[in-house]
């Protein structure tokens, strides 16, 4: 199993990017693609036209997210991998730290350099526009 950290600072407060990451809405704005969230514990979620899926395991309000998270490129009968998101008001923003545990082995790269790609880059014009 591989895993990775990642942070960037986006120009909002706490409370827009987690009720951005935990709505349909907020989520399809946000990275740019049409994206379903219950915003429950429990509640499941898919984004990026059904490649990522998972559930909703953790909520504490305004400050963490953990999700179990897998995609259609993980193979038949894998579990969940985990990802557990981390916000930090700072002096320029929020930090947002993302945590992916529990990943396939030999696909770690592959999913920090998605998260740049299809999350991290679209949230910052998303958020600078708000």
């Amino acid at each position: 199993m591989e895993s990775f950290t990642v942070s960037i600072t986006l120009t909002a407060d706490r409370e827009e990017i987690y009720n951005a990451w935990l709505s349909s809405e907020g989520h399809s704005g946000m990275t740019g693609s049409p994206a379903e969230v219950r915003t429950e514990i429990g509640g499941t979620f898919k984004a990026w036209d059904g490649y990522i899926w998972g559930e909703t395991l953790e909520m504490e309000p305004h400050y963490r997210i953990v999700q179990a998270w897998q995609t259609s490129e993980f193979s038949d009968g894998s579990p969940a991998s985990r990802v557990e998101i981390l916000l930090e008001e700072t002096a320029d923003g929020t930090k947002l730290t993302l945590k992916h545990t529990e990943i396939p082995d030999g696909q770690g790269e592959s999913y920090k350099q998605g998260w740049d790609d299809f999350y991290f880059t679209p949230m910052q014009v998303y958020f600078s526009k708000q």
